[in-house]
């Protein structure tokens, strides 16, 4: 169908699709970048490649139910979000929270298919979860829930298929949990699962990538103006996995990060945060029920209860925790403090009024689906390591790692130079968008 208009098409998608809201959001941006490609490519209007690239290709929803440690039944919803398999077997994590919903997931997978295109490997996208809160359950209740998942995903996925990582909620235990299950019910050792502990097929470097490429990516936008991320105050949000890593790659390339925080609020350290300062950090989160807080207290630094740290002056703002946690004042905050470097670590963290703020002031803004990259980049390798059975060292996989990042944003600047400026918001959806429309084209109407 050959719609009118964007606004048309989005009409289209909110009558088809309704009460998905970030979905919604997710597809506004990428059509947004888009349109103008389909536009002059009569495959893509002939093929209706804007109706097949926003419907998934497969959506699964089924219940789990599971024995808490009082005997007591409890039931969740699980999901799996089977987007888009132009390119390769569906790639995307499994996320355990509260917040999960049918328009979350499918606003993460449809993401997906972009960032795992923008990598130059053979992975489409797909996403996956449940409504299950793992804060406050013991272990055997995690591995009761996570072994009851896994029976009822387990007829869905596969190596060469679908293959799952981890998110918000799943970590190493819980991909262990799933992956013993998986494991028990098939009777195959497979990479189907990614994020696996290094003993049993998991790749070095998996737990840092996404920080990590978080920041190479900085750099290599900070090269397009001659800068050095030397000596640079950068502002973090979070504090689990991507936030940790992306701190302290940053100390390694002498920048001064400053704060971290959580639901609660943020730590401003002035000083700044040292590799001393984050070990505690990392102690701290892995235990469940602690707070950003106890650092303030540890170090005498303050904590700003219930805010979030864009504030703070800064030169980079690196959004780690979650979508849509940084608005249109928050980014007018932002630039007006001097801050001309964003970098998405999370999902869509920012709001579709906070991107055109920072597209319109011309900072260098990098989209989730360009900048944290790193992870589902080195779930890629961990797949070619558990298919070869050989695997690489650290250094090794840093090293494809930053390779990587700097591919994605070559991409991202050879479809978003504007001359004066580079919009990297269209260069990552156009670059992610040709190579899964082309694909789709050369298979058929399928």
């Amino acid at each position: 169908m050959n719609y009118q208009s964007k606004e048309d098409f989005l009409s289209h998608v909110k009558n088809k699709f309704p009460n998905e809201n970030e979905f919604h959001q997710a597809v506004e941006e990428v059509v947004g970048s888009i349109w103008d490609t389909i536009q002059k490519n009569k495959n893509f209007i002939d093929g209706n490649i804007l109706d097949r690239i926003v419907t998934p290709e497969r959506v699964i929803i089924f219940r789990v139910p599971w024995l808490d440690d009082n005997g007591n039944v409890h039931v969740n919803i699980g999901y799996r979000i089977q987007f888009n398999s132009a390119i390769g077997p569906y790639k995307g994590g499994l996320r355990f929270h509260p917040s999960v919903n049918l328009g979350i997931l499918k606003f993460l997978a449809f993401e997906q298919i972009f960032k795992n295109s923008l990598t130059g490997l053979s992975m489409g996208g797909g996403k996956g979860g449940s409504d299950f809160d793992p804060k406050g359950k013991s272990d055997n209740e995690i591995m009761k829930f996570c072994q009851s998942f896994m029976t009822e995903l387990s007829k869905h996925i596969g190596h060469n298929s679908d293959v799952p990582a981890g998110d918000i909620g799943v970590g190493g235990r819980e991909i262990g949990y799933m992956f013993g299950q998986y494991k028990r019910i098939k009777n195959e050792f497979t990479g189907v699962l990614t994020g696996k502990k290094t003993d049993w097929g998991g790749s070095l470097i998996r737990p840092e990538a996404t920080g990590y490429g978080a920041v190479y990516f900085v750099e290599e936008m900070l090269k397009t103006r001659n800068e050095s991320i030397s000596g640079k105050v950068a502002t973090i949000s979070g504090s689990g996995n991507v936030a940790q890593f992306a701190c302290e790659k940053l100390i390694h390339l002498g920048a001064k990060p400053v704060t971290l925080s959580d639901s609660s609020g943020y730590i401003l350290d002035s000083e700044g945060i040292t590799l001393e300062k984050l070990e505690f950090v990392k102690e701290l989160k892995e235990k469940r029920s602690a707070r950003i807080s106890e650092y303030a207290k540890k170090y005498n630094v303050e904590f700003f209860e219930g805010k979030t740290p864009w504030e703070v002056k800064c030169d980079i703002a690196l959004p780690c925790a979650t979508q849509n946690e940084l608005n249109d004042k928050d980014a007018q905050i932002l630039t007006s403090n001097g801050c001309f470097v964003v970098a998405e670590g999370a999902n869509m963290p920012s709001t579709t009024e906070a991107v055109q703020h920072f597209i319109k002031e011309k900072i260098l803004f990098g989209p989730g689906k360009a900048a944290n990259a790193g992870g589902v980049a080195v779930s890629g390798i961990e797949m070619s390591q558990n298919s070869t059975r050989m695997p690489l060292t650290s250094e090794e996989v840093d090293n494809l790692l930053k390779g990587i990042m700097t591919r994605i944003h070559a991409t991202c600047v050879q479809y978003g130079n504007k001359g004066d400026f580079i919009n990297y918001v269209d260069g990552a959806n156009i670059g992610g968008f040709v190579r899964v429309a082309g694909s789709m084209i050369d298979q058929g109407i399928v």
